[in-house]
Parts: C-alpha cells; structure tokens; sequence
C-alpha cells in the first residue's frame, strides 16, 4: 500500500463519524524506485492532507527530509516535488494494519493490500 493510498482511507465502521486518519502500523516497508513525474505530484497538493502524509511518514521512517508545512513554492520547488514523490509513490507498506482513531478496529494489510472489508455488525 502507498502512502498516498493510505492518505484518502477512512473508516466506515457503523458508528464512526469521521474516521479518519487511520493510523499505520507497518511491520514490513520496502522502496521501490518509480520514475519521477513533477506533473502528478503537483496535482496532488491539493488532495493530500499534508500533516497526515508527513507523521505518518515519518513513524514509518520515511520522512525525515519532508518540511512541516508545504512551501509557499512547492510547485516548482523540484526538492520538495522529489521528497513528497518518494512518500506518495516509492514507499510500500507490504505488511502492518490500519487502525481507526475513532473505534480501534484494525484493518490488516497483507502483501500490501489493505483489507477493509467490515463485518455484519459493522455495516
């Protein structure tokens, strides 16, 4: 699972009103190298939440050289652009599980697919 997927998950747990973020607990992180594409990233600044990018990146390990707060230049800030390309797209989360902050239900990821299918009691 990428770290931008994790950015848009929610909880849907009957009950829950937000949900969101879950947290991330991954036991297994790999890196694989994708081609860098400035054009997508720049799209994306609007669709991150860039506080929950950043923590969880940096709890998995991943996030050292990403600033608190997007710069005012970020989308020609080619470092920025790199930085925020390898924790959306290059970082892999191929086992841990999501938690949801509001009911503590904990979603396995295996092989790096999130599993986030509820129980009847959950619908």
């Amino acid at each position: 699972m990428k770290l931008l997927t994790h950015n848009m998950l929610k909880s849907h747990v009957k009950g829950v009103k937000d949900g969101y973020p879950l947290r991330l607990s991954a036991s297994k992180v790999e890196l694989k190298e994708v081609t860098f594409n400035a054009d997508f990233v720049v799209r994306m600044l609007d669709r991150i939440v860039w506080p929950v990018l950043r923590q969880t990146a940096i709890e998995i390990g991943q996030g050292d050289n990403l600033p608190t707060d997007i710069p005012a230049d970020a989308a020609t800030n080619e470092e920025f652009l790199r930085a925020m390309h390898h924790v959306l797209l290059e970082v892999l989360v191929l086992e841990g599980e999501l938690e949801c902050p509001e009911t503590g239900r904990k979603f396995p990821i295996k092989k790096g697919i999130p599993n986030m299918l509820l129980d009847e009691d959950e619908v």
